[in-house]
């Protein structure tokens, strides 16, 4: 039987994995090169990593110790995850545009979703993953109502 203290981090892990993988089901629906799989392990890692920080003994008992944690862990859960967006950005010889940054920022995002659901902000990570798929849907939409193609980066 899960303690308290293990049921609710069990909850937050599943809230980060959930939200990657709607994140991610929108990037594979158009064929992107990070999808349900990869956006749901970015999001629960970030999670995890942040869990980890927040729930060290000493830091529950420390305000300032648990401050500076989680500053650190929000710099590096955020920048770490920078390099994995970057390596879906291409630009390509000769092509003046630039692709895969809607992707980069999907990757992105789906870590600030992970860390939130780790400090278990819920209705900003209800907020937010709402937010993120409108961008990531709407445009389209909203182009084709208008009778024109949407330029995307991706």
């Amino acid at each position: 039987m899960l303690t308290p203290f293990e049921l609710d981090a069990a909850l937050r892990l599943l809230a980060a994995a959930a939200c990657g993988l709607l994140v991610g089901f929108n990037r594979d629906l158009k064929n992107k090169p990070t999808g349900m799989r990869t956006l749901g392990l970015v999001s629960l890692g970030a999670c995890l990593v942040s869990l980890s920080g927040l729930h060290a003994e000493p830091m529950r008992t420390e305000p300032d110790a648990m401050s500076r944690v989680i500053q650190g862990v929000l710099q590096g859960v955020l920048t770490g995850v920078g390099f994995i967006g970057a390596g879906v950005i291409l630009k390509l010889p000769g092509d003046s545009r630039v692709r895969g940054l809607t992707t980069a920022a999907a990757v992105w995002v789906t870590a600030a979703l992970g860390v939130a659901c780790a400090l278990a902000s819920w209705p900003i990570i209800a907020m937010g993953v709402v937010l993120t798929l409108a961008i990531l849907v709407l445009p389209r939409k909203v182009a084709r109502l208008f009778g024109e193609t949407f330029e995307d980066d991706d």
